[in-house]
């Protein structure tokens, strides 16, 4: 029944990596100030996060890229790399632990979207997967919101759930304009 629910081994995998994820997020709600404070008392709050939240886009990067990409998808790869930075800088209202927000949402939207694409791929009826990984992500990040509200140390605050989408929204969105390029580049190669 288990692998009736997957269209593939990959499938799978990427909603166990989802499951996962997800459970380090909302495992770390109630800790989370607390590790803040300690590195905030070791001035260290920003840099961690700025490096921990780079990481992640690495790791998004490498584990979603198909292929060897040419110079257009790697132009385009910097570019979103560029606007993702820029973002985490220019979010003024944000604390860096907010800031987070963006890192984590985009690795869940990503994992979403790419399951769903995996699955449409491998025959299952799945209607617009962007949109639907979108509408997923949002929710997961509600979620989050919802379980920091029955925290005692914690509250739900719609900005983080605004942030959790625009990260879902910059993802989802930063995949189909690299998706797109690489079609005209291999088009293009086509004529050729």
């Amino acid at each position: 029944m288990i692998n009736s629910l997957f269209s593939s081994a990959r499938e799978r995998r990427l909603w166990t990596a989802l499951l996962i994820v997800l459970a380090a997020i909302y495992a770390t709600l109630a800790h989370a100030p607390a590790i803040a404070a300690m590195l905030r008392e070791r001035n260290s709050l920003t840099a961690t996060i700025f490096l921990v939240s780079l990481w992640s886009l690495v790791v998004i990067a490498i584990f979603f890229i198909r292929g060897r990409p040419g110079r257009a998808e790697i132009a385009v790869g910097i570019g979103i790399l560029i606007v993702y930075l820029m973002a985490w800088l220019r979010i003024g209202i944000a604390t860096p632990e907010e800031r987070t927000h963006l890192f984590e949402y985009s690795l869940v939207a990503a994992l979403v979207h790419e399951a769903l694409l995996e699955r449409r791929a491998n025959g299952r009826r799945v209607p617009a997967p962007a949109l639907l990984a979108l509408i997923i992500s949002v929710l997961l990040g509600w979620l989050d919101e919802g379980i920091q509200s029955l925290l005692p140390n914690r509250v739900y605050d719609n900005i983080d759930v605004l942030f959790n989408a625009l990260a879902a929204t910059m993802i989802i969105g930063s995949r189909w304009l690299l998706s797109f390029v690489g079609r005209i580049v291999r088009a293009r190669r086509g004529k050729s």
